[in-house]
């Protein structure tokens, strides 16, 4: 006779297509019907995409019926319409952060591409436009925005609720506040997920246009956990001109794509050099990756970045070029960047 839990370690052999996680922990798992003769499974997928249900179903049966030789096995896929884009009217959805206007995630292929420093940057420039601005340091493994924001005290807790801190216009909430940042993060799977939806549920957050989530590298629990608990509205992929980031930038942009969360488009940050002394520019890393990238994925280049001292040093004092440079050409396309993504999250909201 078939149990659950022995259809459920049977379920966990087959990933979810495009991760190297397993359908049951990615959720999608409605209900498991055993008998002594019988096996059903019924999934849910919040996708569009049927070739995705196609295979989760071709290789769900497989393996079911692998390990359930003498039972008649039956695989059922629901596919539902996900949130996305549309001019019309979207049905209220259960969520996490119902207060925050706009949720957008700044995600990055791979380590190593500024993803941090642009976040922090575009975070203070689209409260320069007048929204109301937060920001979320998801970035578990590595929070680094209190130190580039230059906040060192500790939020306040109520007993209940703990509170963003402000500073240049932007609410803040970072794990770095609630761990001591000289030892290395090191959890997996459920702690994350319990991580992340703290940092959602158990802080005050107030009412706020725009969210931007600073992501963990790559394509992990965090991104998973993030786009199954919040209807976010947009990500942004960060990367570098080099052949080797916008591979990984790509992984980025598919892997939104397979849980239906739009592209806003990609950042190209280290995009080239201009000599402070004869103005003459270099393409440190290459040049036009980004932008081929962007036409072949029919996304849109957000911005180009150049390399500059400054923007790091920044970084390092705790005082976003933003903030404190307002006249340079590197603060000018950090606005451009923040004005187009505003721009395109109003005209999608209409």
């Amino acid at each position: 006779m078939a149990t659950k839990d022995a259809v459920v370690e049977v379920l966990r052999q087959v990933n979810y297509p495009g991760f190297n996680r397993d359908i049951v922990s990615f959720g999608i798992i409605q209900k498991i019907d055993a008998t002594e003769d019988a096996v059903a499974v019924q999934i849910v997928l919040k996708t569009n995409d049927t070739a995705v249900g196609d295979q989760i179903k071709a290789e769900t049966e497989k393996q079911l019926k692998k390990k359930f030789v003498k039972h008649s096995v039956r695989v059922t896929v629901e596919q539902q319409a996900p949130p996305q884009f549309s001019t019309q009217p979207q049905q209220p959805q259960p969520s996490f952060l119902p207060m925050i206007k706009y949720k957008v995630a700044v995600a990055s292929g791979k380590g190593g591409v500024g993803k941090s420093t642009v976040a922090v940057n575009l975070a203070v420039a689209l409260a320069k436009t007048g929204m109301s601005v937060g920001l979320m340091d998801a970035d578990i493994y590595g929070p680094s925005i209190p130190m580039m924001l230059g906040v060192s005290q500790k939020p306040y807790y109520d007993g209940k609720k703990i509170y963003p801190i402000e500073k240049y216009g932007v609410q803040l909430m970072s794990l770095g506040f609630l761990v001591d940042n000289s030892e290395a993060v090191i959890w997996r799977g459920s702690l994350v997920h319990k991580a992340i939806q703290q940092l959602m549920n158990d802080v005050a957050w107030p009412e706020l246009d725009i969210m931007l989530f600073d992501m963990p590298p790559g394509t992990g629990d965090a991104q998973l956990t993030l786009s199954q608990s919040v209807a976010l509205d947009g990500a942004v992929i960060v990367s570098t001109p080099q052949d080797v980031a916008l591979l990984d930038a790509v992984k980025g942009v598919k892997m939104f794509r397979k849980v239906n969360v739009p592209i806003l488009g990609i950042v190209e940050n280290m995009s080239y050099f201009i000599c402070p002394h004869c103005g003459e520019r270099t393409d440190i890393f290459s040049s036009g990756g980004a932008r081929k990238e962007c036409e072949r994925l029919e996304t849109k280049l957000l911005g180009e970045i150049p390399i500059d001292a400054r923007i790091r040093m920044g970084g390092d004092e705790g005082v976003p070029i933003v903030a404190g440079k307002e006249d340079t050409a590197q603060t000018g396309v950090f606005m451009e960047i923040a004005g187009n993504i505003k721009a395109q999250l109003l005209e999608h909201k209409k």
